[in-house]
């Protein structure tokens, strides 16, 4: 299957950190290999760069599974991004924002690791088994697998025609 150029990076991420599998992903893991210090406020998730430090603030009210989205976002800012989101014009902003999300969702259940389950419909039991196995909330899941299937059927018909 063809990666898209957020595949490519979230499995080289990940392989570079020893992480292949879904049990192993989880923010602390991930923020411990890459040194960056999570901190549980009452506020809004969000990241902070101060003196070549990245910090990562995840709202203490979320699940566990809310975390670990919030991280993924959060750390999209921290690998990609650069700037104060407060000074930059809006439609940047909005931008940076995208990606994050984008990025958040290819952290948080990555395509290499999807292709290994062999899944091709989007039953109940699909969903849960990605809400389950990638530790994400059941309409995260049911996202992710909507772009993982929409791209499968996309390059078979393309690739076809």
């Amino acid at each position: 299957m063809y990666y898209s150029h957020i595949e490519d990076f979230v499995k080289e991420f990940y392989t570079r950190m020893d992480i292949n599998d879904p049990l192993q992903l989880n923010f602390k893991k991930v923020s411990s290999k890459l040194g960056i210090r999570v901190f549980y406020w009452n506020e809004s998730s969000q990241a902070l760069f101060l003196n070549n430090y990245s910090y990562i603030f995840l709202n203490n009210q979320l699940t566990e599974q809310a975390m670990w989205q919030d991280f993924c976002h959060e750390l999209a800012h921290v690998l990609l991004h650069v700037g104060n989101q407060r000074q930059m014009p809006k439609s940047f902003r909005e931008y940076q924002e995208a990606k994050a999300n984008n990025f958040m969702y290819h952290a948080c259940v990555p395509t290499f690791m999807l292709e290994q389950l062999e899944i091709t419909d989007y039953t109940n039991e699909s969903i849960k088994l990605i809400q389950t196995l990638f530790n994400v909330e059941k309409a995260f899941a049911l996202h992710r697998l909507t772009q993982y299937l929409n791209k499968k059927f996309f390059m078979l018909n393309s690739h076809g025609a």
